[in-house]
């Protein structure tokens, strides 16, 4: 082979396998199953508020398995399989155990009520359901509409060892953040976006209580908290509190999905090392005071965060398949 078709080889080459990464979420799309189960959309949105209206975790916990499920081995519902015999599967990784179970339930339950339809039934991934019973807690606590795109599979493994290192830490800083969501393709902007879900939920006191206990010598409470929010913390979580109280993520509208994430830090109330990070670093400041004088540019982001996350590690028909269980392997 001569140099010059050499050359010309291994430039395919490399093109190939820039485009390799995206072949499977090439296969996604709005309205997917159209044809395959046309009201698909409309039967998962009606099971996920039949169960906010039971219990408002719905919208915390179905938001937060979503991203949990999509940042470790992508979006493949693999978090929702069941542990069993010498397997220990992803929800038992020490990581997913504050996982709310009321988000498991909202899937199974709308998962059953899909497949209660005849023409539907087997025909639609739980992966696709977590992603829809997603798009629709966040309208449901007052957040952004958007199209979602479909045509995900199930994974095929869920192992508690794959969940190392893959999911962001409370005490992180800008650095480690952006490195983590690079790796699945984000930007900084869609990190700072993603991070705006925390305006919804909550953490528990042994998450966070390095910031108003032990912070460092000179400073037993973390300087970028406000002192009267640092109060409030430690009147919640007293130093021998029971670790699993739970605290809201935004102290001020906590069950609407709004953009009073962003003024908190602007005032000290971010309640991880990681939400606050967002605000007291230059490079992420502008993003954060955008966001906190504007609601709609906020929402923009998110979809576009929410779309792009929603693509990553997507499954093929040689990886994946289509759950009869959401919490079984066929």
């Amino acid at each position: 082979m001569g140099r010059v078709a050499a050359i010309q080889v291994l430039a395919l080459c490399s093109i190939f396998l820039i485009f390799l990464p995206n072949l499977a979420s090439a296969q996604l799309k709005q309205n997917y199953y159209a044809n395959i189960c046309p009201n698909v959309e409309t039967i998962v949105r009606n099971a996920v508020r039949a169960k906010v209206q039971q219990t408002f975790v719905t919208i915390p916990g179905t938001l937060r398995m979503f991203f949990h499920d999509c940042f470790v081995q992508g979006c493949d519902a693999s978090v929702m399989v069941v542990s069993s015999g010498s397997n220990t599967a992803e929800k038992d990784h020490p990581d997913n155990l504050s996982l709310a179970g009321d988000g498991f339930d909202t899937v199974i339950k709308a998962k059953a009520a899909v497949d209660a339809v005849a023409s539907c039934r087997n025909k639609v991934s739980c992966a696709d359901i977590l992603t829809m019973a997603t798009r629709d807690v966040v309208m449901m606590a007052g957040g952004p509409s958007y199209p979602v795109e479909l045509g995900r599979l199930d994974g095929l493994s869920s192992t508690a060892a794959s969940v190392g290192g893959k999911l962001p830490k409370p005490n992180m800083n800008l650095n480690q953040l952006n490195a983590m969501f690079a790796a699945n393709g984000l930007t900084q902007s869609d990190m700072i976006a993603l991070s705006g879900a925390h305006t919804l939920g909550f953490s528990h006191c042994n998450q966070f209580a390095n910031r108003i206990y032990n912070f460092s010598k000179q400073n037993p409470v973390d300087p970028t908290l406000s002192p009267s929010y640092a109060t409030q913390l430690q009147q919640m979580c007293p130093k021998k509190v029971d670790p699993r109280i739970a605290i809201n993520m935004d102290p001020n509208t906590p069950r609407t999905f709004d953009n009073v994430y962003f003024k908190n830090l602007q005032q000290g109330q971010g309640l991880f090392t990681s939400d606050q990070v967002l605000f007291t670093d230059s490079r992420s400041k502008p993003t954060v005071n955008t966001w906190a004088s504007n609601t709609q540019a906020f929402n923009n982001a998110f979809i576009t965060a929410m779309t792009k996350l929603g693509r990553v590690g997507v499954k093929t028909s040689k990886n994946g398949n289509i759950r009869r269980d959401c919490s079984r392997f066929n």
